[in-house]
């Protein structure tokens, strides 16, 4: 495939419904207009540049917090250099063709922009003191103050001769694709990516923005330590990116088929960026940065109202907060022109973190997402987006995931985003959004140990329902992890990083998840291919849903849940759905679940009742249950979770159903960092009745 146009230019595509952004915008969104309001490239981005650091001051020593919020990153980079870089190799690249793996040739590309991340923060931290300064914690100085010996550069110089390696390692690096998105190589064909077509892919606009962004810092530095080397950036970001952007119609993250997912602001947030700071100034530009715009709009239309994101809570970062995060840049560039804070689905949307919040490190997980996700995520943007919109509880709860420092696996741009958040590093439980009323019921959560972080609360909803996604949540004791939560699935098997699960429940205790959703082990060429529904974390057998008449449910969007009511009262939550048509059953006429939240009774009921036209074969309930299980002579199961959290207790009457469990050993890291060892799958064989109904119970064990 040549890297030309391969559909309509822009003016000729046909006339789309604008979404929210372009309704609110209209003309001041349109490559003209942007062309006469764009900053220059040199202030575009919202953080101060390399022209602006003695201006300002901000970049200079980096403020009272930066000694312990690079403390980690310091650490790394300070050992990491003087070794070799890491070094992606054609044989590890052509190994997903080969055998699947991704992994051996990501991790190496992830590693080397690490690096590079981490000197870009270090020449910073040393900016303005290039011959003889360090950072230390609080003000102190480190090793790196001390005189340089003769002829040694100093610290500052040290540290850009870091960054020149690593960015020109990347300008030099064959592709800037990840090799399961290129589409010139195939197995049986091609494995080595054309470099005549570039591909334009989550890991190509990543770079293309890193270096923008260590341009905008560090570009004066760099001119005059390595002349030359901006231009070798701009060259090879313009052709890799900007150009293929803009001549290519038919990326199919774009959405322009309907089909919109969590590239598109990822891609287009990475793009706007790289085109803000190393575009061709003039219409070029403008129209680069008018694209990605509708880029953005197109997915926030895409959106439910509610804001709900059906790929789940870890994929809200990289996709709902990649395009909060674009459009912090698109205002600051147009000084205010184009901003955002009156569209009712990027309020909608900022909810979506604190909603799925369970307890601790925990959140609710659907699709590929997992139930303990990575902690270090960017919280200060729904921190800054609560306080601009007024959203005290978003507010709250990410001052409650606050670390005590930058990430040493950060991204560039969202590090730099945070060390400049003065107020994200002076909040604390009584900062701006206001202290929680006495009657709020919000719960305290711990700081990380050692990271001189003050406790501070975190909301949590009493019940939340998500009509555009069919997801809901309810606790027993409002405001707080404390007793059970029920989670509920309906939906349908065709959503993003789709598992077959319609009608699933997640029950968790204290905040931590008894019956569970296993989540998604680590990806190969299989995960988003024709086999993606032989890996077992994906089929309904795996999920806590049932298995009818040994049949499970089907994968695409028609087979879904019908007829979903739900029911939220003070002593009461309750889903009511009809899982029926997502199993291809002949006979089948209905299939009801009930799951209900007595708060009352402190009890979580999954009630299931079955119409079948005549009788047949038994069917299967499977509940997945993380932690310790004990099995009880009289047919209770108790749980007991690994981290000291009170068990689940499990019961059902055992007339109904003859019990079983079966144990799954994890040996994939990306569910044993999660649930540890194993997981245990209950199941409940049913009557083969051709109507009937059963009750799950979970309660908290005495």
């Amino acid at each position: 495939m040549t890297n030309t146009a391969t559909g309509p230019e822009l003016t000729e595509l046909p006339d789309r419904k604008a979404g929210p952004l372009l309704a609110v915008w209209g003309e001041a969104a349109t490559a003209g207009a942007l062309a006469r309001a764009l900053l220059p490239p040199d202030a575009a981005l919202p953080v101060p540049g390399s022209w602006g650091r003695h201006r300002d001051g901000l970049w200079d020593g980096l403020g009272p917090h930066a000694g312990r919020a690079l403390r980690a990153v310091r650490e790394r980079a300070e050992a990491e250099r003087g070794t070799p870089w890491p070094q992606p190799l054609a044989s590890q690249y052509t190994r997903y063709f080969r055998d699947g793996n991704r992994t051996a040739y990501e991790a190496r590309v992830f590693e080397r922009q690490d690096r590079l991340t981490r000197a870009v923060l270090m020449a910073l931290a040393t900016s303005g003191e290039s011959d003889a300064s360090g950072l230390g914690d609080g003000g102190e100085t480190s090793s790196e103050a001390a005189e340089p010996g003769a002829g040694e550069p100093g610290a500052g110089a040290r540290w850009l001769d870091e960054v020149a390696d690593g960015m020109l390692l990347l300008c030099e690096q064959t592709t800037w694709c990840w090799p399961a998105h290129e589409d010139t190589c195939r197995p049986g064909g091609p494995v080595l990516p054309d470099t005549a077509a570039p591909h334009l892919d989550l890991g190509a606009a990543d770079v293309a923005a890193q270096l923008a962004w260590a341009d905008h810092v560090l570009g004066d530095r760099l001119d005059a330590r390595y002349p030359g080397l901006r231009e070798r950036v701009r060259r090879e970001a313009r052709a890799r990116v900007l150009r293929p952007f803009t001549e290519r119609r038919d990326w199919h993250w774009l959405g322009l088929d309907g089909d919109v997912h969590n590239w598109c602001p990822w891609i287009c947030g990475n793009v706007l960026v790289a085109a803000l700071r190393l575009g061709e100034p003039g219409e070029e530009r403008a129209s680069q940065v008018a694209w990605a715009l509708e880029g953005l709009d197109r997915y926030l239309a895409a959106l439910p109202e509610d804001g709900s994101i059906d790929e789940g809570y870890e994929y809200w970062w990289n996709g709902a907060c990649r395009a909060l995060e674009a459009l912090d840049v698109l205002e600051h560039a147009t000084s205010g022109a184009l901003a955002a804070a009156d569209v009712p689905v990027v309020r909608a949307t900022l909810r979506f973190p604190h909603h799925m919040w369970l307890g601790g490190p925990w959140y609710l997980n659907l699709a590929d997402a997992r139930a303990r996700p990575p902690a270090d995520q960017p919280w200060h943007v729904p921190y800054r987006w609560g306080r601009r919109l007024g959203e005290a509880d978003a507010a709250r709860h990410a001052r409650s995931r606050r670390a005590g420092g930058i990430a040493v696996t950060a991204e560039l741009g969202r590090a730099l985003r945070e060390l400049a958040d003065a107020e994200w590093w002076a909040a604390d439980a009584g900062d701006a959004t206001g202290d929680a009323p006495a009657d709020s019921g919000v719960t305290a959560v711990d700081a990380p140990a050692d990271t001189g972080v003050q406790a501070v609360e975190a909301p949590a909803v009493a019940a939340v329902w998500f009509p555009g996604t069919q997801v809901g949540v309810a606790r027993e004791v409002p405001g707080g992890a404390r007793g059970l939560t029920l989670a509920v699935k309906g939906g349908h098997n065709g959503e993003h990083h789709n598992h077959n699960d319609v009608g699933s429940v997640v029950v968790a205790v204290d905040g931590v998840p008894a019956l569970v959703d296993a989540g998604r082990p680590t990806y190969t060429a299989q995960t988003f291919g024709p086999g993606r529904y032989a890996i077992w974390t994906m089929q309904s057998t795996w999920h806590n849903v049932p298995e009818i008449r040994g049949t499970a449910q089907g994968q695409g969007p028609a087979f879904r849940a019908r007829d979903v009511e739900v029911a939220d009262e003070p002593g009461r939550f309750e889903a009511r759905m009809d899982l029926a048509a997502a199993y291809p059953v002949p006979g089948l006429e209905r299939w009801w679940r009930v799951a209900r939240l007595d708060r009352r009774a402190a009890v979580v009921t999954v009630e299931d009742t079955w119409t079948f036209a005549a009788d047949g074969q038994p069917s299967v309930l499977h509940h997945l249950l993380a932690g310790e299980v004990e099995q009880h002579d009289d047919g209770r199961l108790v749980v007991r979770p690994p981290d000291g959290a009170r068990a689940a207790l499990v019961t059902w009457d055992p007339a109904r159903a003859t019990a079983a469990l079966t144990v799954r050993t994890l040996e994939d890291p990306m569910l044993s960092e999660v649930w540890g060892e194993r997981l245990t799958r209950l199941e409940l064989r049913l009557p083969g009745t051709a109507r009937g109904s059963f009750e799950l119970r979970v309660e908290v064990h005495p």
